[in-house]
């Protein structure tokens, strides 16, 4: 029965409702909807006219553009993406691998990698990030990553994560080596690291650490429009123009203005203004992170905590707060944040939630996240009877059975099973949390009695999980 249209239906008015309202955006985009610089959108929104160059041939105003991000990040060539890193993904894959060729790649990649896969229908082997203590998985090893290349000489290229989408990050310059001494690409999903490099408080950028081919999402950690990302050519080693022909097949032939004109003054800003900028975001970080060391039973993870054998390094940007001590799971604490306290968060987990911040937070938002967490810390604890395991989620990303490869699994016949009768048959299609995205099957994967158990474990608490029906159901190869 279709629903009777009103105002609140109109996704228009329900963006200008929600502008207008005091809920406090802990979440991407970057710009955290504190920049008013493109007016009427209507008014600058054209197609490629003169004077206005063309993003797939540029000759003049985006191919300056584009050498001014070159020149910030000092890599070799950059490319503006208007697909988001998803195209910047694809076209790094299908450069660097030739079709039906074998890629080494982290099994917690961003389902774009995967797609990659399907489409240049490469062979897969993947590495395992182990599972640290905060119950998130933690960094890929340069061990792992040797060992797998000899086992298997014939990978092409390796791709991982770093950070990810937690904050993890991972050794880049000692991996970089390793997988250069093998003579093979090194392609590095920074995608929730555009910030990265700008200031000694964060990580460095894998871009100045020995990568290949870097992809940035300029909108989750900076000030940018949604959508908008940007591809590095950091070494002599990639085709150029192998990637641009791939970007060409990719990425949209009509890249919109408004976007890109965005991305410019994005990059200008951290051109004049970026010392400012991420010295007052590294101090209101860090005042953060202190004071949060006052709460008894709320937890929020310092970025100082790391296991050199197990995480190399975190992001700071990234608070993941805990809240178990209180008798609260990750889908309880996110909704309290959103319902009691107008903070809407980025994600939550089983035990825990995600706030993203950026250098546009402001003060009056660190301060009322702290108020949050300092009001909920004194409340009483007690025993949460809906949920006793908080780490359903930590056992999802473990090696699973292949039993056909990606390509060829995702285009069998399929049928639809409940996901309790699912235990030995083959999956026809990805199942994942999103976000962050990351697949908990592949098609052609089998599906074990643990994840069965745990997918549903997950539901139960109200995660959202892509891949299982309503009714519970999950496609199996036929």
């Amino acid at each position: 029965m279709w629903k009777k249209y009103t105002e609140e239906t109109y996704l228009d008015k329900r963006l200008e409702n929600y502008a207008a309202s005091n809920y406090y955006p802990f979440h991407m985009p970057g710009h955290k909807r504190r920049l008013d610089f493109l007016g009427n959108p209507y008014e600058i929104d054209i197609t490629e006219i003169d004077g206005f160059d063309n993003l797939h041939e540029p000759k003049d105003i985006l191919k300056l553009a584009m050498d001014r991000v070159s020149r910030l990040y000092r890599v070799n060539k950059s490319f503006y993406l208007i697909n988001g890193s998803t195209c910047g993904i694809l076209a790094a894959v299908s450069s660097s691998v030739k079709r039906g060729g074998k890629i080494l790649m982290a099994r917690n990649c961003h389902k774009a990698v995967y797609h990659a896969a399907y489409l240049r229908e490469l062979k897969i082997s993947y590495l395992y990030p182990p599972v640290i203590s905060e119950g998130i998985l933690g960094s890929i090893t340069p061990e792992s990553v040797e060992r797998a290349i000899k086992e298997e000489p014939d990978i092409e290229a390796v791709l991982i994560s770093s950070p990810t989408y937690d904050g993890v990050v991972s050794d880049i310059k000692s991996i970089a080596k390793i997988v250069h001494q093998h003579r093979i690409l090194l392609i590095v999903d920074e995608a929730h690291g555009a910030h990265f490099g700008f200031h000694p408080y964060f990580p460095k950028s894998s871009a100045s650490l020995g990568a290949d081919i870097v992809i940035q999402s300029m909108h989750k950690t900076l000030p940018s429009l949604t959508q908008t990302a940007l591809l590095h050519i950091c070494s002599d080693r990639v085709k150029k123009e192998k990637v641009k022909r791939f970007l060409s097949v990719y990425e949209t032939s009509s890249p919109s203005y408004v976007l890109m004109s965005g991305m410019e003054r994005c990059i200008r800003l951290i051109e004049r203004e970026g010392k400012v900028l991420f010295d007052r975001y590294a101090e209101r970080l860090s005042d953060f992170y202190v004071r949060s060391q006052e709460l008894k039973n709320i937890k929020v993870c310092m970025p100082s905590q790391k296991d050199g054998r197990e995480c190399f390094c975190l992001d700071p940007s990234k608070i993941r707060i805990d809240a178990k001590k209180c008798g609260i799971n990750g889908r309880q604490l996110y909704d309290r944040f959103l319902e009691q306290y107008h903070l809407q968060m980025e994600m939550c987990s089983d035990s825990y939630v995600l706030a993203m911040t950026s250098v546009m937070d402001s003060q009056e938002g660190f301060d009322r996240l702290f108020d949050a967490l300092y009001e909920m810390d004194g409340q009483e604890e007690r025993e949460n009877l809906f949920f006793s395991d908080f780490y359903s989620v930590r056992y999802l990303y473990g090696k699973t059975k292949k039993c056909a490869e990606l390509f060829d699994a995702w285009e069998r016949e399929r049928r639809s099973v409940k996901l309790s009768d699912a235990c030995g048959l083959i999956a026809a299609d990805f199942v994942n949390l999103y976000p962050p995205g990351i697949p908990v099957l592949v098609p052609g994967e089998e599906i074990s009695a643990e994840i069965t158990e745990k997918l549903t474990e997950c539901i139960r608490m109200g995660l959202n999980v892509v891949g299982i029906d309503g009714k519970m159901r999950i496609k199996v190869v036929n």
